[in-house]
């Protein structure tokens, strides 16, 4: 484990580096994406600059550069950030991110990030989403869908060959779950405990109309993927 402080309520375990949220940096670097990219290129103009706020170890970043995007990937853990490859990384806090003047075509916020158990962190790294998408750009954001929380324990063997566990989901007080998430390879295992409060879509609307923000359209018709412009 990394000398970094674990958040309470955050925890993890498994070989390598294990960041402040319980993020294992191994286990980041080796997971597949699905299909992210292709929702997130039909929803933002081509060549776009984007922000990505959250990036971990690239898993979306390097399809998007791919792509042609032009992508400034942001982590407050340095060690995630070593595995980006072709896009600018920023070492920072999401919800304390100084970039200046900077501003761009779509500021990302996915990973389920807008599900932290703090009112004034989500508050804070919605503000950021609104100070730093441009005029006329827009900021796309991943929720929880609607069973998360309930449909338990389930899991899914991904394309690549590993299986993800949603064991459980334990209420923690204040509307607050502690999940606990294992991920089972053929040579590793790792598993994550993190808090996530659940948001209906008024609340989760709500919040994005206090930082400025509002929705444009759901992008999938789970309602997971969102994309909202400044109000």
């Amino acid at each position: 484990m990394s000398g970094s402080v674990v958040r309470e309520g955050y925890s993890g375990t498994g070989p390598g580096s294990i960041t402040p949220d319980g993020c294992a940096v191994e286990l980041y670097a080796r997971l597949s994406v699905g299909a992210e990219p292709d929702v997130i290129e039909a929803a933002v103009p081509a060549r776009a600059s984007i922000l990505e706020l959250g990036c971990g170890a690239g898993r979306v970043t390097h399809p998007l550069v791919a792509r042609g995007f032009e992508v400034t990937a942001v982590d407050e853990s340095a060690q995630m950030l070593e595995h980006i490859r072709g896009a600018r990384t920023v070492r920072s806090a999401i919800e304390s991110l100084e970039l200046g003047d900077e501003t761009f075509d779509v500021v990302m916020l996915a990973s389920f990030l807008v599900h932290t158990s703090e009112h004034r962190v989500r508050d804070a790294m919605l503000r950021t989403c609104r100070r730093y998408v441009r005029d006329g750009g827009a900021v796309l954001l991943q929720r929880e869908g609607a069973d998360y929380h309930t449909d338990l324990p389930r899991e899914r063997v991904d394309p690549a060959g590993y299986t993800v566990r949603i064991v459980s989901a334990d209420p923690v007080g204040d509307g607050v779950n502690s999940v606990h998430a294992e991920y089972i390879f053929d040579d590793a295992r790792w598993t994550q405990t993190f808090l996530s409060r659940e948001l209906t879509k008024e609340q989760f609307e709500g919040h994005l109309k206090a930082a400025g923000l509002a929705v444009d359209r759901y992008l999938t018709d789970d309602g997971v993927w969102v994309r909202a412009v400044p109000r």
